[in-house]
């Protein structure tokens, strides 16, 4: 079982004003919103944009596989962010 929770939310409001159409429907996830999967299934209501950038990695820590050597100190764990280059959230994944 693999655990996903929010521990970063952050906003860069210069390229948003610069770049970004305004958005209606914006991301719900909150800091320390927890979610749980068997490594397969996306769990219900963590957008596919994040799920797809993170199963790589949920992948490599199910098969025990590193993906980056001497990158974390629990090879079990990772932090990766999701692809929102406007309001990107990191997400702490991890095997339970």
């Amino acid at each position: 079982m693999i655990k996903i929770t929010a521990i970063r939310k952050t906003e860069y409001k210069d390229l948003m004003d610069k770049y970004e159409i305004k958005q209606e429907n914006l991301c719900t996830i909150k800091l320390n919103d927890t979610f749980y999967t068997d490594g397969i299934n996306k769990p219900d209501n963590l957008c596919l944009s994040a799920w797809e950038t993170i199963k790589p990695f949920i992948d490599s820590i199910i098969n025990k596989k590193p993906f980056y050597d001497n990158w974390m100190k629990d090879e079990s764990k990772a932090i990766i962010s999701c692809n929102d280059g406007f309001r990107p959230i990191s997400f702490l994944i991890e095997e339970i």
